[in-house]
């Protein structure tokens, strides 16, 4: 008769964890809409979405000449520049912070070029740029003639400044 009682014991005591192991993964309706909305609303961008963000950023900034200016947060300065192209690799830094790379040139002066850097999120339901930097800046060399000198480096995708 013990030995019943205690199958029973045990019976019951393995079903009960069992009901509250799977009774702690229910979500009630509300939790599960949420999480439901929540997973739904996470987008995954690409190459060709941050290349495409930052195009439209461009082009938007641009006056009607097609001149891109921005505020050198170090000089006070704002620069007058054309496009040259979009650095590879862009990438994405920790959950949700996007980040490219380009290269500008003053206008008039091809060789004149800087090297900007900006970051993008999607915090408005769409991913846009939200910072952008002066990187690298032109610099001319008696032997080299113009280069890009750098300003910072990264050190685990964090800003490090050079001087």
């Amino acid at each position: 008769m013990l030995a019943t009682h205690l199958r029973l014991i045990r019976f019951f005591s393995i079903s009960l964890c069992l009901c509250l192991v799977a009774g702690a993964s229910v979500l009630s309706p509300e939790a599960h809409a949420e999480e439901t909305k929540t997973a739904d609303t996470k987008r995954e961008y690409y190459v060709e979405d941050i290349k495409a963000t930052m195009n439209k950023h461009i082009a938007a900034k641009a006056d009607k000449d097609g001149v891109f200016h921005m505020l050198d947060d170090k000089t006070g300065e704002t620069l007058a520049l054309r496009f040259i192209t979009i650095h590879d690799p862009v990438r994405q830094i920790g959950q949700d912070v996007y980040f490219a790379c380009t290269d500008f040139h003053v206008v008039g002066e091809p060789d004149k070029v800087y090297d900007l850097d900006f970051w993008m999120n999607d915090k408005t339901g769409e991913l846009r740029v939200f910072r952008s930097k002066v990187h690298k800046e032109p610099r001319k060399s008696l032997i080299f003639g113009w280069y890009k000198y750098p300003r910072y480096t990264f050190v685990n995708d964090e800003i490090k400044y050079l001087y």
